[in-house]
């Protein structure tokens, strides 16, 4: 267990530290099937507050969006509610939270344009397990300034 927990906290810091070395993808997937869903407070909530710096690229009073520390594509920025709400993953969500999911994805919208992805962007939201979310504080991953591919993972 203690070996499960190390993974997952190595991997979750990897996105918010340039000092760890970028895992791989197999160490991502064993922090997403390490994590534990919960609604305790997450390293998203301690970047809200300002308690752990990011390169924040936008903000409003609903929403923070910053660059993942583990880039996937050339332009790779997190965008999350500032209140989670209950909100850990869409799989979580209720019609309560139609409104922030609707903003979290204009979000996306806006700050694409501001990074000059006019040739296209992917939206993500990996939910669960299997889904490889490893920190349960919904978030929208923004990639672009690259041709993807498909299928995506």
């Amino acid at each position: 267990m203690l070996k499960s927990i190390d993974s997952r906290v190595r991997t979750i810091a990897s996105h918010f530290s340039a000092s760890i070395t970028r895992p791989s993808m197999a160490s991502e997937k064993e922090a997403a099937l390490a994590a534990v869903p919960s609604d305790s407070p997450t390293i998203f909530d301690k970047i809200v507050r300002k308690e752990i710096p990011s390169e924040v690229v936008y903000e409003d009073d609903k929403v923070l969006a910053f660059r993942d520390i583990s880039p996937q594509a050339p332009t790779h920025i997190l965008i999350i509610p500032k209140v989670k709400d209950g909100l850990t993953g869409l799989s979580k969500a209720e019609e309560s939270h139609c409104e922030i999911l609707g903003r979290l994805l204009y979000t996306a919208k806006l700050v694409a344009k501001q990074e000059g992805l006019d040739d296209g962007f992917r939206i993500v939201i990996n939910d669960g397990p299997a889904g490889c979310q490893s920190v349960y504080h919904i978030h929208v991953h923004l990639l672009g300034g690259r041709q993807m591919n498909w299928p995506p993972g």
